[in-house]
């Protein structure tokens, strides 16, 4: 008995350690400037990429919540409207609480896969698959 012990702690040993703190991921803070009757998404691409995102699918939900046009030009996000910087916070915590964040388990380790015209999200460190409503 004391051979398995020693062999299951040895393993143990070898095991990479999960870190269980749920702090390791912070929503990324948007850099939001009007600019005349125009608002500038500075740091777009930068937070696109950090949520493991394409930057026209965070586009398109933007611009559809925010009620306005808007293009993407080199690394920033232009609407064609003023914004209030809070208001594109909040609407992009609202797209990470929604499209990013497993449903299960919280982390932000997911990925949007497609299967029969159907759009899914499944979590890389759980398994969790939950569907998308359109």
């Amino acid at each position: 008995m004391e051979d398995y012990d020693k062999l299951l702690e040895e393993a143990y040993g070898k095991v990479k350690r999960i870190d269980t703190k749920s702090e390791r991921f912070e929503i990324p803070k948007v850099d939001v400037q009007n600019v005349g009757n125009k608002t500038v998404f500075s740091n777009f691409i930068q937070v696109a990429s950090y949520i493991r995102r394409t930057p026209e699918q965070v586009c398109k939900f933007l611009t559809k919540e925010l009620a306005s046009l808007g293009k993407i030009e080199n690394d920033r996000l232009i609407f064609n409207r003023k914004i209030s910087s809070v208001q594109v916070q909040d609407k992009f915590s609202l797209y990470v609480k929604k499209y990013v964040l497993c449903n299960q388990c919280g982390k932000p380790d997911t990925e949007i896969t497609k299967q029969d015209n159907l759009q899914f999200i499944h979590c890389l460190a759980c398994g969790a698959k939950q569907s998308l409503g359109r």
